[in-house]
């Protein structure tokens, strides 16, 4: 079996306005995220010198707790959880790049965010783990075992992600 890279994707994120977003109520934003995601960022933003209790309106990270999503607290928070959702947009066009020609076999608006998720090692670095029928749809349509590279970034006020996406070729 030949092994090659089958897409890639890449995706921005303006810190500032996915801050405002995550304060807005009923944002998407408050199930985007998995609770490895959200346990994940909240430990790296505290040990970059956020305080504990600091995170965006409409995100728990770990538990209830208030503050405001424009507090400078909340900074490293916010643009950890940018990073991971340029991710997930960049597995998602990774994939689609995959399938170049063919339809897409989630609906966008069925896309479960949470599914796809950015989870990092003991060292932080950063790999894709797919769950549910994003693991499935991927498997039924690139293959079984796939590989994903991703890299992500933050700097100022942009926080980006790039995607690989490695399987199977058709024989």
């Amino acid at each position: 079996m030949t092994v090659a890279v089958r897409g890639v994707g890449v995706d921005t994120v303006d810190i500032g306005a996915f801050a405002a977003s995550l304060a807005e109520p009923g944002t998407r934003f408050t199930t985007a995220f998995s609770p490895t995601e959200r346990r994940q960022c909240r430990e790296r933003a505290e040990a970059r010198g956020a305080v504990h209790d600091a995170q965006p309106a409409g995100v728990e990270v770990s538990g209830p707790r208030s503050s405001s999503s424009s507090s400078g607290r909340s900074t490293h928070l916010v643009r950890h959880l940018a990073a991971r959702w340029a991710a997930k947009e960049a597995v998602v066009k990774a994939w689609s790049a995959a399938l170049y020609g063919s339809a897409p076999p989630i609906s966008p608006d069925l896309l479960v965010w949470s599914e796809i998720e950015t989870v990092c090692d003991a060292w932080g670095r950063p790999a894709v783990r797919l769950g549910g029928e994003a693991a499935r749809q991927v498997a039924a349509t690139v293959g079984e075992g796939v590989r994903w590279h991703v890299s992500l970034s933050h700097d100022g006020d942009a926080a980006l992600a790039f995607v690989v996406l490695e399987g199977p070729m058709a024989g």
